[in-house]
């Protein structure tokens, strides 16, 4: 028999509404039967087919250079102040900037991908912002950087609408797990990796050469990109039955969960990627290149973690695992204990911090291999690019709060206690939204009609 707490992780219905919104618990005799053979079929005969590897490979790379370019400002920052003469507080504005445009454009991206080829449109947006950041090393002035800030964020916008769209098309619900959980170690090791080698290169050669070089060699992803995209780049016509219109997708108990989780979550990772190297150079007293390892040895363990749970998950629902408590142990459970750690790592001794920041990073990476796999779900192929531009939308406006805020609390406070504080209180929330306010993770309803199958 269910627990009444398990009784409560699937529920999808709003309390008190009735059977006209949101998605019901009890349903027809074939949704039920569908949902019980989703849940119950064996371990998949196949893996990820070879093609379709090569495709998710590079959105991995994609994003691992994504996250270099996005984080790469805040490796550069102690640096940055001294050379512009700026506080804490115009630096964290400065490390916000991307968040505007990026967090902005979310909703028009993600309907925009639902409407034309999504392949070619990424690719246009990747060298976009590979431009950006290779002209950021040819500016002085703080508006100059503030400007192109804002260009990197409209070129990034598009990728997890495309990302998501992509693995909707492509990917089943068996193969989601595994398939996200190697796109996010980009997210992961691309911190990692710019954190390391853009800590040693900064401080040997200075901040402007990275960014030249970075953004320039970025540009030849498109070349393996035009040779191994994807075929399959619009719904077929079975699957875009019952399009998602906003008010309808606002109505939606689970979408405001995956948007708060996704905002709760974002904020916890922006405030890492944006104030650790700070955090360790001038709180902690580290040096750059202790800064680098440091920081790059917490983003590759967590790149190492995403992928491990992913397959994990996959595995779990592949024996009879249902999705929902699957993919909610995942994501919930993780930003429970990333709530701990970061509560430690602000006050603690320097030896102990490190290990707890290094911790933080892997917990995130647990939610980070499951969460964008409840979005395509529920979504499904024809809504997916409207249903992740509208949660990334929301999420992402925690990358302007994060950076912002903490460089406002840092200069009130002069130390990072209350700024660990506050991101650990928001890692509890992500948790709580995974776990209580997401429902049932099975694909919705668009307008009273079912979409295809996941």
């Amino acid at each position: 028999m269910p627990t009444r707490l398990s009784s409560l992780f699937l529920m999808e219905d709003w309390p008190g509404e009735g059977s006209g919104s949101g998605l019901q618990i009890a349903g027809s005799p074939e949704k039920i039967a569908r949902t019980d053979m989703a849940t119950s079929r064996s371990a998949p005969r196949e893996g990820i087919p070879p093609r379709l590897f090569i495709v998710v490979v590079l959105l991995a790379l994609s994003l691992f250079i994504n996250y270099i370019d996005r984080g790469n400002l805040s490796i550069a920052a102690p640096m940055l102040r001294d050379e512009l003469k700026i506080s804490a507080s115009q630096l964290g504005l400065l490390l916000s900037a991307f968040f505007w445009t990026y967090a902005g454009l979310n909703l028009f991206y993600g309907w925009l991908v639902d409407r034309v080829n999504v392949n070619w449109l990424f690719a246009g947006a990747f060298l976009l912002w590979s431009a950006a950041t290779a002209a950021t090393a040819l500016v002085h002035t703080f508006a100059a950087l503030f400007a192109l800030r804002l260009l990197l964020g409209i070129g990034e916008a598009v990728a997890f609408p495309a990302y998501n769209k992509i693995l909707a098309l492509n990917f089943t619900e068996e193969h989601r797990g595994l398939a996200n959980s190697i796109l996010m170690i980009g997210l992961l090791v691309g911190p990692g990796f710019g954190i390391l080698a853009g800590g040693y290169l900064m401080g040997r050669y200075g901040w402007r050469p990275f960014f030249l070089v970075l953004g320039l060699a970025s540009m030849l992803w498109v070349l393996p990109w035009a040779r191994w995209m994807p075929e399959k780049h619009h719904a077929a016509a079975d699957e875009a039955k019952g399009t998602v219109k906003l008010l309808e997708f606002l109505a939606k108990r689970s979408a405001w969960g995956t948007c708060l989780g996704l905002f709760f979550g974002n904020y916890v990772n922006y405030f890492l990627i944006t104030w650790l190297p700070f955090f360790l150079v001038r709180e902690r007293h580290f040096s750059m290149n202790d800064m680098a390892k440091i920081g790059g040895l917490a983003y590759l363990l967590g790149g190492l973690t995403s992928p491990l749970c992913g397959w994990l998950a996959d595995r779990w629902i592949a024996a009879g695992g249902p999705p929902t408590v699957v993919r909610k142990a995942f994501c919930g459970g993780g930003m429970a204990a990333c709530a701990v750690f970061l509560s430690l790592a602000g006050s603690v001794d320097s030896r102990h911090a490190v290990i707890a920041l290094i911790l933080s990073v892997m917990a995130f990476s647990v939610t980070a291999s499951n969460h964008w796999a409840v979005s395509q779900t529920l979504a499904g192929p024809s809504a997916a690019g409207r249903w992740v531009g509208f949660q990334n939308f929301f999420g992402n406006f925690s990358g302007i709060v994060a950076p912002a805020l903490t460089g406002f609390v840092l200069d009130r406070t002069g130390h990072f206690y209350w700024g660990f504080a506050i991101a650990a209180g928001v890692a509890l929330g992500g948790a709580a939204s995974w776990f209580f306010v997401v429902g049932r993770i099975e694909q919705v309803e668009w307008g009273g009609k079912s979409g295809a199958p996941a």
